[in-house]
């Protein structure tokens, strides 16, 4: 992203009053390459249609900030990868880590990947490093590292049915797996910074607690989140779109300063959880209006979210999650466009 909307978007973590809101989008592989007009492996693939699907977007909605800027990724399948998970990658259809944890019993040799040598993550990482020059030239700097949060690598790497049984019969095992998840996690953020010195911010994508309920996630979700959220960076950015109305009010004493959610809560009942101290990037429905509604509907949904959001000072307007697959260039500049017309 450019300076000017790096400015803009640790004001709005801070809470300070602008407007109209500014404007943000997590954009990555469910939406990028067919949008551009390539397949996903291609994308995934090749450093030149990655580079060039982002700048095509940085160039062609140059009014939005899009999150967490020239992602590099290799879909759900970075983290689990260092863990020995094999990755299916097909032509145009999403990546997928299979399980590694085939027994509860195996979670006790799981042990600690490197992030400077396994799995998919070199690869990652160089991708940026590699092309740093080039997005700089744009305009545009790398301000986030990024990884999946704790639970949502451990459901990769045993399921998710199994990880939530686990959970619920076995905590002394849980801990012990996320132990090990999260003090990667935090050498990964680490060693991501370490090599691009223009990072200060942090994103965390974890949809798992929202599958748990409030006790189970002060005891295995809000711990280690805390410990990841202990990065002295300025933007500590967590996406859930899943059910979130048992775990939302804990989050500013972890150290989030920015959520993007699903549709479950508005705007106003989210800062009213955290007692305003939120920023809320979000939150018309993607697939239903974003993706599959009229330019209209569009203009109509982003007129609403904004005039009935009580507190715009903690508003960027977006949609509830990142965009899906099948969002026009029509929709989201008339989404932008009713955006910036608001005073």
């Amino acid at each position: 992203m450019t300076n000017q909307q790096w400015e803009a978007l640790v004001a709005a973590a801070q809470g300070t009053k602008k407007s109209p809101p500014p404007i943000g989008f997590i954009i990555d592989s469910p939406w990028l390459p067919n949008w551009y007009g390539a397949s996903i492996l291609d994308y995934l693939q090749s450093d030149e249609v990655w580079f060039l699907a982002n700048k095509k977007a940085v160039e062609t909605f140059p009014d939005a900030i899009f999150l967490p800027g020239f992602w590099s990724e290799f879909g759900m399948c970075t983290e689990p990868s260092a863990f020995g998970s094999k990755c299916l990658f097909h032509e145009n259809e999403f990546p997928y880590a299979e399980k590694t944890i085939l027994r509860e019993e195996d979670v006790d040799s799981v042990s600690e990947p490197d992030p400077a040598t396994n799995g998919l993550l070199p690869f990652m990482l160089n991708r940026l490093t590699r092309n740093r020059r080039r997005i700089e030239e744009l305009g545009h700097q790398i301000r986030f590292s990024v990884s999946r949060g704790p639970l949502n690598v451990a459901t990769f790497l045993m399921g998710t049915t199994e990880f939530l049984i686990m959970l619920g019969t076995d905590p002394a095992r849980t801990h012990k797996l996320l132990r090990v998840i999260t003090s990667f996690l935090v050498k990964w953020h680490e060693r991501q910074r370490r090599e691009i010195d223009t990072i200060d911010g942090m994103l965390i994508l974890d949809d798992i607690v929202g599958f748990i309920g409030e006790d189970d996630f002060k005891e295995f979700g809000l711990p280690y989140l805390r410990e990841l959220y202990s990065a002295d960076v300025s933007v500590k950015f967590f996406h859930n779109d899943a059910e979130c109305t048992q775990s939302v009010k804990f989050y500013p004493e972890i150290g989030i300063n920015l959520y993007n959610p699903g549709i479950q809560m508005t705007v106003n009942e989210l800062h009213a959880a955290t007692g305003n101290k939120l920023t809320i990037l979000g939150n018309i429905p993607p697939r239903d209006v974003l993706a599959r509604g009229t330019p209209a509907e569009v203009h109509a949904a982003a007129r609403k979210l904004v005039n009935e959001t009580a507190n715009r000072d903690r508003l960027i307007a977006s949609c509830g999650g990142g965009v899906p697959p099948g969002v026009t260039t029509a929709n989201l500049r008339a989404f932008i466009d009713e955006i910036q017309g608001i005073r």
